[in-house]
Parts: C-alpha cells; structure tokens; sequence
C-alpha cells in the first residue's frame, strides 16, 4: 500500500505519469477514481514530439509539473511536522473540497490506507474530531461540520 500523495481535478495530469511517459518506464503509482471522470489519452510517442512543437503543451506539462511538486512538499511537509490528527482533519476537509460535499462514504478502513496509518487510528482520531464538533460519524458517513464549498 502506498501513500495519498494529491488529488487530481478537472484539467490536471499527473506529473509521475507523464514523468514515465517521457522516460519510457513503468508507473509506480495507484490512482483511484473518486467519482465518474472523463480522461483523454495521450500517445506516447506524441509526448515528447508535442513538448517542442506546441509552446502551450510544453506550458501545460511544465504548470503540471510545479503544481504537483508543490502539492508533494506540502505533504512531505505534512508528514513530517502535523500530528496524525491535523492529517487525518486536513485529509477530509481536501477530499470534501475535491468531492463538492461535506458527507464522505469512506471507510475507516480506505482513509488508513491512504495516511499510511492503521484503521484503529484512524477510528480513535474520528471519535475525537467528533467530540470536538468538526466532524459528526454516522454509519457508514462521516460530516464534515466546518466545510464550506468553494
């Protein structure tokens, strides 16, 4: 299992998956859909031709590519300074963002997976958001109280 690196939105790409497209490598990543996407494929072999034939491709990669680097400190950030549960609260508050609602279907089970921690954890940790009124658990549900749609 690995870690939640960042969530992809309407218009962007992956950096790691363009990264092994130009170099010609495997992906070592997992993406997971959280709801019914549209994507475009790419040729391969027109990755590279387009990055110096089109000034507005090679914009597009290059924004990309910063986009998700940053995204990447802020999680090395993340992991390394926050306490597991500003993780696990800034974990729901960006899947609420990403998602358009406050209520998330996730089991205890998938947010461990994806913090890298233990659904034990990750169960404890709710129950005190809860008692701190940021979150309300229900079954199978959880709400984030303090979440506002962009």
């Amino acid at each position: 299992d690995g870690l939640l690196l960042y969530f992809l939105e309407r218009g962007d790409t992956c950096a790691m998956t363009m990264t092994c497209c130009l170099g010609n490598t495997k992906s070592k990543i997992r993406a997971i859909v959280e709801q019914d996407a549209k994507l475009i494929l790419i040729p391969v072999q027109m990755m590279e031709e387009w990055l110096t034939k089109y000034r507005t491709w090679r914009s597009f990669v290059f924004q990309s590519y910063d986009s998700r680097f940053n995204e990447l400190l802020s999680a090395i950030d993340t992991l390394a300074f926050q306490k597991m549960d500003e993780r696990l609260y800034r974990y729901l508050k960006d899947k609420c963002m990403i998602l358009g609602s406050s209520v998330l279907d996730n089991t205890h089970h998938e947010i461990a997976r994806d913090l890298h921690t233990s659904r034990v954890v990750v169960s404890r940790l709710l129950k005190k958001l809860e008692n701190q009124s940021l979150v309300r658990l229900n079954r199978n549900k959880i709400e984030v109280l303090q979440f506002k749609k962009r």
